[in-house]
């Protein structure tokens, strides 16, 4: 996957989920991208087992099997690979949220197969997600990144609630942007609570059921036909 390429969100352009610019041009040769790239897997194991603020460069670097030296080459800082790490995983880490429901699509259907895809994500990426949070508080540039990125998804979602209102399927008398804020924020809160906070001693979340919860507080919230 090319990183370096930009999103396209309803024909918005979606910021990356960390900055460009604390990566440097990749190596040019196989040798070089086979260790940069053992690097960021190595680091991806290392940021989820001990967190960002306990991981060190030399479990990094150990982990891939590297000389401590060979960092340096490609990253100048754990903020440098880092970067690395969630670019590599951006497209699976995030989704892109409700889209434009056609004529002949069954609004509901359309909501539940974007949250069950949403939830699905970020299930598979919990831990990352639970390391983006924690970057986010203390890396003011990677807090910058997240809730730019955050908020084009919720334009396009806000979107999506305003065609559903001009087609009648949706509450006209709600403001789509907050209601997209609003709703948006339950479903990643849910999906932190369910795959980031769930302790090991306690009964999973059953994950049809949480798929089925939002999607009919969303359907509730706009009063779909069938939900009011």
């Amino acid at each position: 996957m090319d990183t370096t390429v930009p999103e396209e969100i309803d024909g918005e352009t979606a910021p990356p989920v960390a900055p460009h610019s604390c990566l440097r041009e990749p190596p040019t040769t196989q040798r070089g991208a086979r260790t940069r790239a053992a690097l960021v897997k190595a680091a991806r194991k290392v940021f989820e087992r001990d967190g960002y603020l306990d991981a060190r460069l030399t479990d990094i670097t150990k982990e891939a099997q590297c000389a401590a030296g060979s960092f340096y080459t490609y990253f100048a800082n754990k903020e440098e690979v880092l970067a690395a790490v969630l670019l590599e995983a951006q497209e699976d880490m995030l989704h892109p949220g409700m889209p434009r429901v056609q004529d002949t699509d069954d609004p509901y259907a359309v909501l539940e197969a974007s949250n069950r895809a949403y939830l699905e994500a970020y299930k598979r990426n919990a831990k990352l997600m639970a390391l983006l949070e924690q970057v986010a508080q203390v890396e003011p540039e990677f807090r910058e990144f997240r809730s730019r990125r955050g908020d084009v998804f919720i334009r396009r979602n806000a979107r999506g609630i305003a065609d559903l209102q001009t087609r009648g399927v949706a509450d006209r008398e709600v403001d789509p942007m907050m209601a997209s804020r609003a709703l948006s924020g339950m479903v990643s809160v849910m999906a932190y609570n369910a795959f980031v906070l769930a302790e090991p001693q306690k009964e999973a979340v059953d994950f049809e059921e949480l798929v089925s919860t939002v999607t009919r507080l969303w359907a509730n919230a706009l009063r779909f036909p069938g939900h009011r």
